[in-house]
Order: structure tokens, then sequence, then C-alpha cells
């Protein structure tokens, strides 16, 4: 196992993420997800990487490309997360390849009860539903919509595919976007919103809040378009 190698060589695993191991050593710190290997001393990760050798086969594919279905794409002072590739087999996979585009990943009209036909084939429903979770890694503007129709999993209706597709169909129009990770001087913002009773089919309130960091600089991009 992964795990005990790292131990030994002084990792911590994170509480919050099994796979996430952490290494403080001096000033210098060395994060493991999984396989990839990332710190702020090239030095230090060399180290780490020549040590796992010695306890298994191991393989240095050097910089980051591809993992988990999301792609790095270096850029003069950081790189972009995209998933467009993931996006791309999604769209596929509910047969909407070739499907017309959209603006909005929500309806802009108020949320009212319509085709209460319960689905034929809920498991597709879920499966998308799955895919596009795992799509708000680098693209967080969909996380909203997501979540509404991720709070009919259980009893999916008609409208409630309607719903997904239409958030396909906004990703069909957005597939260039992705988060872009540039060195900056750390500014967080934090915002909450609620909407009393807002919802027509269940009439519950809605809150939320977001803190925001690096996607300062993805979210600027978004207005200036």
């Amino acid at each position: 196992m992964l795990s005990q190698p790292l131990i030994s060589l002084g990792f911590q695993n994170s509480l919050a993420d099994s796979s996430l191991f952490v290494l403080h050593k001096g000033s210098d710190l060395v994060y493991v997800d999984d396989i990839l290997i990332t710190g702020s001393s090239s030095e230090l990760v060399a180290t780490i990487v020549d040590q796992l050798s010695s306890s298994f086969a191991l393989k240095d594919l050097g910089l980051l490309h591809y993992f988990l279905g999301i792609e790095a794409i270096p850029t003069a002072d950081g790189f972009i997360l995209s998933q467009a590739k993931y996006a791309l087999n999604l769209l596929t996979k509910a047969g909407m390849i070739e499907c017309r585009p959209c603006h909005s990943h929500s309806s802009l009209k108020p949320v009212t009860p319509g085709n209460l036909t319960p689905l034929t084939n809920p498991e597709h429903y879920r499966s998308l539903i799955g895919s596009l979770q795992h799509l708000t890694l680098t693209r967080p503007e969909i996380s909203f919509a997501v979540n509404t129709v991720c709070q009919h999993m259980h009893a999916p209706l008609e409208c409630h595919l309607t719903a997904v597709k239409q958030i396909l169909r906004y990703i069909k129009g957005t597939l260039a976007r992705g988060l872009a990770f540039s060195k900056s001087s750390l500014t967080l913002l934090a915002f909450s919103d609620a909407d009393w009773a807002g919802n027509a089919l269940d009439r519950c309130s809605t809150g939320g809040i977001v803190f925001l960091s690096v996607l300062i600089s993805y979210l600027g991009q978004l207005r200036n378009k």
C-alpha cells in the first residue's frame, strides 16, 4: 500500500481526505494526492519520488498534464484546469452531442411544476447527475444547478430531466471554460445568500455560502466576456 511508505517518510494523512498526504519539512511543504505529488520545493519533491521508488515500482511521468479526467494546461504564470474532454464524453453519454447550446445553466423563469411524469429510466438520470457532480470540480458556476437536480435522485420526474438537459446544453456552449490558477497574493472573499420559499415545487427555503480565493481570476474572466 502507498500509505505505509509515505507515513514512514514523515507524511501525515489528511483527516478530511484519506487519499491526501502532507509533509512539512522546515519551510517546505509537499502534498501527495493518490499518485499526484506537488510541493513548494522541486528538490524535495524529487527526493520523495526517489525514496518512494525504493519501496515499490514507480515511474515519474514528469509535469502534470492529465489526471482523473482533468487536463492541466500550462500558462505563462500558472496553469488552467479543464474538463473539456470529460464534458464531451458526458454529452455523448447523454445523447446530446449535437444539442443546441444555451446561455444559462438554469431557467431564468420562476420554478413551477412541470411534467410530473416519473422517469422510466431513473438509473440513467442518476448516472448523469454523478457525472455532473464530478464536472463541478472545474466548473463551479454550475454547482447550484447541479445541487438542485441532485435533490430528486430518489424519484426523478420528466421535469427534472428537462433541468438536467438545460445544464448539458449550457456545458455544450461553454466547453472551453475552466479554472485558472496563477501566482498572486491571497485575497479571500465570502458571500452568502438566501431564497425564502422560492421553490414553487416544495416551498423550501434555500441558503448558501461560498468562499473565493483562487477563483477570483476565473470569475473575473467570466464578467469580461
